[in-house]
């Protein structure tokens, strides 16, 4: 007897289990879980379909890097595809769709820049909304440090390139700029003039330049700045022989001539655009203009950064 009641206890809970799920509310609350369930099925279907018809709207091809006729050498940029998936995890709480949650990602060019000939450049890809400041140094000690505050003050980082001479005799202050986080480029030794010079000499221009960052920075320059913008077709192969692109530029301080800091603004925000690079120096001008300068021009839309940002592929930074 004692072994039959377990039997029969089991056997009732069994029947009242049965009985529990054969009453209307039982169910009514599977039957709509079911339904819950289908509806969030269709909502995901619909909002993941939208994502995807809708995603060739948003697609951008890549785009080669170039030799052209009057700019030379120009860096390609990449194209962009949506990440549909990812687009839809960030929507599906929204369950609607919105191009501000749409994610890319981006697709690279055939034709990369360091692919081409030895030409210089002057600017960064004309879809590519980015500026760049180029700083020559090879004096100005006295407004370097107000400068390098406004830059830090902004969280802009620059291009400063470097004469060989001046990294000797103003390490410190070089060293500050690479602790700030700056890019650093050759700028030659002693700053000549490096169209007029005989290859062997332009070859130790370039090559001491070199020597004297890394043995002072522990940085090796990927860019070089003919002093002046002077140099000839020999000057642009020799330094892509050592590893570097010749840098010039499309919008000019001309702070040297010390003008006003009014003139100064008025002359780089009439005439900065898409992958501009802009060039200036220590002086007291641009260090009194560099705050309004950055403020401005990311007023208009522009990111800023290195020089090596501005040639990158990447759409953004």
């Amino acid at each position: 007897m004692k072994k039959t009641v377990p039997i029969i206890v089991f056997v009732f809970l069994l029947l009242m289990s049965y009985q529990t799920m054969k009453q209307p509310a039982a169910v009514t609350y599977i039957e709509s879980m079911k339904e819950h369930a289908e509806v969030a099925s269709v909502s995901k279907d619909i909002l993941y379909q939208e994502i995807e018809s809708k995603s060739s709207d948003y697609e951008v091809k890549a785009q080669n890097a170039k030799i052209d006729k009057v700019w030379k050498k120009m860096p390609g940029l990449n194209g962009q595809t949506v990440d549909i998936d990812a687009s839809y995890e960030k929507m599906k709480k929204l369950g609607t769709f919105d191009e501000k949650l749409l994610v890319f990602n981006e697709t690279k060019p055939s034709i990369h820049l360091q692919e081409l000939g030895a030409e210089p450049i002057y600017k960064g890809h004309p879809n590519k909304k980015m500026n760049a400041f180029l700083i020559n140094v090879a004096w100005g000690d006295e407004h370097l440090t107000k400068m390098l505050n406004t830059l830090e003050k902004h969280q802009v980082k620059a291009t400063f390139f470097l004469e060989g001479k001046w990294v000797k005799k103003s390490t410190n202050l070089a060293k500050k700029i690479v602790a700030d986080g700056h890019e650093i480029g050759n700028h030659s030794y002693n700053h000549p003039d490096m169209r007029t010079l005989t290859r062997e000499r332009a070859l130790e221009q370039i090559t001491k330049t070199n020597r004297q960052i890394e043995e002072s920075l522990g940085k090796k320059p990927k860019w070089f700045a003919p002093p002046s913008g002077s140099f000839k077709e020999e000057t642009v192969k020799l330094a892509a022989k050592e590893g570097m692109e010749t840098i010039m530029w499309t919008v000019d301080t001309i702070d040297w001539q010390k003008p006003s800091p009014d003139i100064l603004q008025k002359r780089v925000l009439g005439k900065i655009h898409n992958g501009a690079m802009i060039l200036m120096h220590p002086t007291d001008a641009t260090a009194k203009s560099l705050d309004a300068l950055i403020t401005q021009i990311k007023e208009r839309g522009y990111e800023l950064g290195t020089v090596s940002d501005l040639l990158s592929e990447k759409r953004h930074p």
